[in-house]
C-alpha cells in the first residue's frame, strides 16, 4: 500500500516559504518520499477554502511517510515552516489495486 500527504498551505512570507519547501523536498527522498504534485489554489468548488498552495507528497507505505515526518531532517525545519506559512498535512494509504 502507497502512502501519501496532502499538505494545504497559507503562505505568510514567500520568502520563507520557497526555504521550506525548498528544504522540505530535499528532505523526501532520503526516505523514498517524492513530491507527486503541487499547485496554486483555483477556486472552492465545495466548502470553505482559505489556503493558497497544495502539495501532494508520494511514499511506498506509511512507514516511510512516518520515518520522513519524524526525521531529523525534516523536524529541523518545521519552525521556518510555522514562519512561512499555516500549513495542514494530513496522510492517506491507498490500496494496492
Amino acid at each position: 500500500m502507497s502512502a501519501f500527504v496532502v499538505a494545504t498551505s497559507t503562505i505568510k512570507d514567500k520568502e520563507k516559504f520557497g526555504k521550506y519547501a525548498k528544504a522540505a523536498a530535499a528532505s523526501l527522498a532520503a526516505h523514498g518520499g517524492s513530491v507527486a504534485k503541487r499547485g496554486q489554489f483555483g477556486e472552492s468548488l465545495a466548502g470553505a477554502n482559505s489556503h493558497h498552495a497544495v502539495a501532494v507528497l508520494e511514499f511506498a507505505d506509511m512507514e516511510s511517510l512516518n520515518r520522513w515526518f519524524n526525521s531529523s531532517e525534516y523536524q529541523a525545519i518545521i519552525p521556518l515552516r510555522n514562519e512561512a506559512c499555516d500549513m495542514n498535512l494530513v496522510s492517506y494509504i491507498v490500496p494496492a489495486n
